[in-house]
C-alpha cells in the first residue's frame, strides 16, 4: 500500500516509517502538521494516511474530516494514545477506517493496514470493546456546536495564538477571525481564554 504519515514528532515518524516499509508498504510522504497532511494526501493520493490524533495547526480528527471531503478515496487511520471511547466514535464519524493505539503492538497498524485495504474497519483490541458497549448502550457523544472552521480556529486560540496570528496562518483577514473567536465564545457560552482551553482538551483538540 502507498502510505502517508502525518505525526509531528520526526522521531516517530521515522520509527513508523521503518515498520512500514519492512512490511512492504511504500512511504509516499510525511508532515508534521495537519494542514501539511491535508495538502499531500490531496497531491499525492495515497492509499492510506495515519495521522496522529493530537497534532498542531489542525487536529487528526480535523484533518480526517477534510482528507475524506476534499480526497475520499484515501483512506484515514487514527494514530493515538486516547483509549476514551468517546475520541474512538468521534473518528468514525470523521471518517476514520482505523483508530490505533500507540501502547498496542507495532504488528497493531500493520494488521489494521491489511484490514482496510480489504475494505474493513479496524480498531485497536482495547478500545473495541468499549466502542461496542457504546453502540448497545445507544449512548453517543455530544454534539459538537462547532463548524470545522471553528474547531480549528479554537485550537490556534488554545495553542496560545492571537487573533493576529490565527488571521495569518488561516489567511483570512483580522476581522473574520475575531468574528469567528466571538461565535465560538458564544456558542460554548464561555468568556475567557481559559475555558476555551479546557473545552478543546475535552475535545482532544490539544494535550493538557
Amino acid at each position: 500500500m502507498r502510505v502517508l504519515l502525518v505525526e509531528d514528532h520526526q522521531i516517530v515518524r521515522q520509527g513508523l516509517r521503518g515498520l512500514l516499509e519492512k512490511a512492504g508498504h511504500e512511504v509516499v510522504g510525511e508532515a508534521s502538521d495537519g494542514h501539511e497532511g491535508l495538502r499531500l494526501a490531496r497531491t499525492l493520493s495515497p492509499d492510506i494516511a495515519v495521522l496522529d490524533l493530537s497534532m498542531p495547526r489542525l487536529n487528526g480528527l480535523d484533518a480526517a474530516r477534510e482528507i475524506r471531503r476534499v480526497a475520499p478515496q484515501v483512506k484515514t487511520i487514527l494514530l493515538t494514545m486516547y483509549t476514551d471511547k468517546g475520541y474512538v466514535l468521534q473518528a468514525m464519524k470523521a471518517g476514520a477506517k482505523g483508530y490505533v493505539l500507540k501502547t498496542e503492538a507495532a504488528e497493531d497498524l500493520i494488521r489494521a493496514i491489511r484490514e482496510i485495504s480489504r475494505g474493513e474497519v479496524y480498531l485497536s483490541p482495547s478500545v473495541a470493546a468499549s466502542v461496542v458497549e457504546a453502540y448497545l448502550d445507544e449512548s453517543d457523544v455530544p454534539a459538537d456546536p462547532l463548524t470545522p472552521r471553528e474547531r480549528q480556529i479554537l485550537q490556534l486560540i488554545a495553542e496560545g495564538n492571537t487573533t493576529k496570528e490565527i488571521a495569518q496562518q488561516l489567511n483570512i483577514s483580522f476581522k473574520t477571525a475575531e468574528s469567528h473567536r466571538n461565535h465560538i465564545m458564544k456558542k460554548l457560552d464561555l468568556h475567557d481564554v481559559a475555558g476555551l482551553v479546557r473545552y478543546a482538551i475535552q475535545r482532544g483538540l490539544v494535550h493538557a
